[in-house]
Parts: C-alpha cells; sequence; structure tokens
C-alpha cells in the first residue's frame, strides 16, 4: 500500500453519532418534567416524541431493527420504521427514548436516552425472543469470561486478568427474583454485587469501561437491550456475550421461525456484525454512566457519551441549552 493509500484510510470521515446525540438529549429533556411524577408512560411518550422529530434531522436512511413499538405499543419508532432524511448512509438502528421508564417515573438513578446504530443488515433482530443471558464486561475478558461457564469461575478469571483479588471484584446484577440464585452464587465466589433496579444496558457499558467500579455485568435482560449494547461494547474494545432466553414453547419456536439461533452463544459480531457501530446515551436521571438532566434558572445542562467503534473513540459532551427554548 502506497502512503497516499495509507493516507486515504486514516482520513478522518464523518461521525454519525455527534449528529444522533441532539435526538437523546432533546429526548432527555422533554422527559426531565415527569422525574419522580409517577407516569412513566407520560415521560415515555414526550420522550419518543422529541427523539423522532431529532431524528429527522439527521443525514442518514435509517431502519428502525430495534424499537419502542414493541416493547411499550408505541405509536412511533416502531421496527420498520425509516427514519432521517433518507439521504447518507443506509443504516440499523435501535432506540431507547428512555431506558428506565419506571426509573424516572419514580425519580430513581441510572435513566437515559440512547440510540445504536450499524450499517444496514448487520443488527441481530431478536425481538421475537424478549430475553437474553448476558454477560459483558471489559477487553480482559476476552478469551477468559465464557457464559457457558459458572459464575463463580468467570469472576476468579477475570480477577486474575485485571491484577485484582477477587473480594475487590463488583459484579453488577437486575435486582429481579430470577436472580436470585445468580446473586448468592456471586457472592459466594467473594465478589461483591452491584444490584441494578433497571436498566443493564447502562451496566454492561460500565463494566466494560477502563474508569468503571463494575467489573462483570451478569443476568437475564432484555435481548433487544443486548444488542443495542452491543455496539457500544465494540466502540469500548470490550466484552459481551448473549444467549436466548425464551420463556415459553411458543416464544422459542416463533424465534427459531424468525431464523434465531436457540441454545447458541452469540459473540458480539454475531449481534452487530457491522464494524462501524454507533453509541449515544443522555442522562435523564443521574447514574453512574452519565448525569442527568439539570437546571439551574434559564440554563438546562445535559450530558452524554459518545462512541463509534471504527475510530475507538469515547467522548463525553455536556451541554448547556436555553430552557426557555424547551418548555
Amino acid at each position: 500500500m502506497s502512503e497516499h493509500e495509507k493516507f486515504q484510510d486514516l482520513r478522518p470521515d464523518r461521525n454519525l453519532a455527534l449528529e444522533l446525540v441532539r435526538a437523546t438529549e432533546a429526548a432527555a429533556i422533554r422527559a426531565a418534567p415527569f422525574i419522580g411524577r409517577g407516569d412513566k408512560n407520560a415521560a415515555d411518550g414526550a420522550a419518543v416524541d422529541a427523539m423522532r422529530k431529532f431524528l429527522g434531522t439527521v443525514d442518514f436512511d435509517g431502519v428502525v431493527v430495534i424499537g419502542e413499538g414493541e416493547k411499550d405499543e408505541a405509536p412511533m419508532l416502531f421496527n420498520g420504521e425509516h427514519v432521517g432524511t433518507g439521504n447518507g448512509p443506509a443504516c440499523d438502528i435501535a432506540v431507547d427514548p428512555i431506558d428506565g421508564t419506571s426509573l424516572t417515573a419514580a425519580g430513581r438513578q441510572n435513566a437515559i436516552s440512547m440510540i445504536a446504530v450499524s450499517d444496514r443488515g448487520t443488527m441481530l433482530d431478536a425481538s421475537t425472543v424478549f430475553y437474553m443471558d448476558k454477560i459483558a464486561c471489559g477487553p480482559e475478558g476476552i478469551g477468559i469470561v465464557d457464559i457457558r461457564k459458572p459464575i463463580g469461575e468467570n469472576i476468579r478469571a477475570l480477577a486474575k486478568a485485571k491484577g485484582k483479588d477477587v473480594s475487590e471484584m463488583r459484579v453488577a446484577v437486575l435486582d429481579r427474583p430470577r436472580h436470585a440464585q445468580l446473586i448468592e452464587d456471586v457472592r459466594e465466589a467473594g465478589a461483591g454485587t452491584r444490584l441494578l433496579l433497571d436498566g443493564d444496558v447502562a451496566g454492561s457499558i460500565n463494566a466494560a469501561r477502563h474508569d468503571s467500579s463494575i467489573d462483570l455485568c451478569v443476568g437475564t435482560g432484555g435481548s433487544p437491550e443486548g444488542v443495542a449494547t452491543a455496539c457500544a461494547i465494540k466502540a469500548l474494545g470490550g466484552f459481551i456475550q448473549g444467549r436466548l432466553a425464551p420463556k415459553t414453547d411458543e416464544e422459542r419456536q416463533a424465534g427459531i421461525d424468525a431464523g434465531l439461533k436457540m441454545d447458541f452463544v452469540y459473540e458480539a459480531d454475531d449481534l452487530v456484525s457491522g464494524q462501524n457501530t454507533f453509541f449515544v446515551a443522555t442522562g435523564v436521571t443521574n447514574g453512574g454512566l452519565v448525569r442527568g438532566v439539570r437546571r439551574k434558572g434559564p440554563i438546562i445542562t445535559t450530558e452524554s457519551i459518545v462512541m463509534r467503534s471504527r475510530s475507538g473513540t469515547v467522548r463525553r459532551i455536556q451541554a448547556d441549552h436555553l430552557a426557555d427554548r424547551w418548555y
């Protein structure tokens, strides 16, 4: 390869995430008045409407592969909907205007607005099977951690790879009755748990970040969220595996009919095969990943995290918005 060709490969190209962040900021700002008000549907409706309007201004041809309608019966941002101007790159898109609607309604931490994007045809459509067993961590877990192994074995192996004592390990798990045995097993292995009320997307991303206190995220959560999380994990150079967990024979058969593989461990490239993934999240309420929406006088402040796998960049964006333009 000539020096000119090398330069062509290295020249900057468009970071779509820097445009998409406007949509997550808008969704978070619109949801903020509903924090702690006990009405998750009102919060979600406001966020969906704002995100969709801003997505319509972005120069790309997006098709919603993982949408809001499947989960929350929303009339917008449904699976198969086209978003964007129709110009620019053809992409698959996963959206969750509020990941953590119950958290928002209750005024609890860790609610985010998020968008994940990959090249067209590269994002797994796992919508026919709602749940997935997942495990995620940083790059130290590659070739070390495996969802098929007992959790204690994974914790010990990852601790060794990270140069930590097992007692220093912190494992994020959704606080659900289905995880009672898993939580007990983590603690019996000598590690500590960080129980999540909701939002295992943020939990998995935190497990993959180099500056996080979370070492591992494990448990059963939404399959669509697992696919969206893979976009972020690839940008972080981290590790994720998923295995579909149908709850009924009918759901299992529906997944098979849709081309999904049962009893199969999906690696990051199986969940999202594209190598140019984007992930954007803006905080709705405060959390370990990003701070929530804050208002002081005439200014609304948002914090977002923007990731891209091709460049391996992670940016944090703090933005001040004039409140009278929003309310």
